[in-house]
């Protein structure tokens, strides 16, 4: 009876290999997420654009069903906002650009029921001609920032990179007071945030010397206040505070970074 539960497992478990397989990735980007549902075909020999794939002719960019992307945020593509939410991903190439299309519709197979009505935005970019091959279409999240990536499409010698942006300071300082005013305020997160971002300094002093108090071997939070205060012209107390997180690290494996560090500001 075991074996046979065992065999019943193996089988339900077993797939034969597809010829597009399918990929889901997510990447972490702004303040939530991108995703991306696709099937993957490979070039097998075969000359893809321009031939397999007609330039100028609507591609549902992958194979079988229609290419899902989703974003957890509000993102700007081609000027326009994207509200959160999934969407198709068609695209119309070209030999010297393409055009890529964010669809509503998500329930296609493929191009098949494709309505431009449908479109949220349109927008061309360049092809970029590779020097080494993409044999299986791959789609990446690629030069990720905090407010910028590009959404890559390579398959054959063909790339292009849609560039995605999200605006997100609002959204970011409306968390941050309200967490500020909670239970465990995150003062590094806040601190970081308002030193990259060129914030009130003041406050991100404020902010890292409560977050150093309640952690006094975060050496790491003192380099951040060290940052902060070189900012604010005090070079002095700056390198007090680098010098702090240099000991702190002494025997650790963190030391040579450290002591890099505080040569910098010297």
């Amino acid at each position: 009876m075991a074996a046979l539960a065992f065999t019943s497992q193996a089988q339900s478990d077993f797939k034969m290999p597809a010829p597009s397989p399918t990929a889901t990735i997510q990447q972490d980007f702004s303040t939530t997420f991108i995703s991306v549902e696709y099937s993957r075909p490979s070039v097998k020999g075969r000359k893809i654009f321009g031939d397999f794939i007609p330039y100028g002719n609507l591609w549902r960019t992958g194979a079988n069903a229609a290419t899902k992307l989703t974003f957890g945020e509000e993102v700007i593509i081609g000027g326009k906002k994207i509200p959160a939410g999934s969407y198709s991903l068609y695209t119309i190439p070209g030999q010297k650009e393409w055009t890529v299309i964010i669809n509503k519709n998500t329930g296609n197979w493929g191009a098949s029921g494709f309505d431009e009505k449908d479109d949220l935005v349109r927008v061309k970019v360049p092809v970029e001609k590779l020097n080494k091959p993409v044999e299986t279409f791959t789609i990446a999240i690629e030069n990720i920032t905090p407010t910028s990536s590009d959404l890559t499409l390579a398959w054959e010698a063909t790339k292009i990179s849609v560039p995605v942006k999200a605006d997100n300071d609002e959204r970011i300082m409306k968390w941050l007071d309200n967490a500020l005013r909670g239970d465990k305020p995150p003062y590094q997160q806040a601190a970081n945030y308002y030193l990259e971002n060129g914030k009130d300094l003041g406050m991100a002093l404020e902010y890292i010397t409560k977050a150093a108090d309640e952690n006094p071997k975060g050496f790491w939070l003192l380099w951040t206040k060290a940052q902060i205060l070189n900012k604010l012209g005090k070079k002095a107390e700056a390198v007090k505070e680098a010098e702090k997180a240099v000991k702190l690290t002494t025997g650790t494996p963190y030391e040579k970074e450290y002591m890099t560090k505080l040569k910098s500001l010297k």
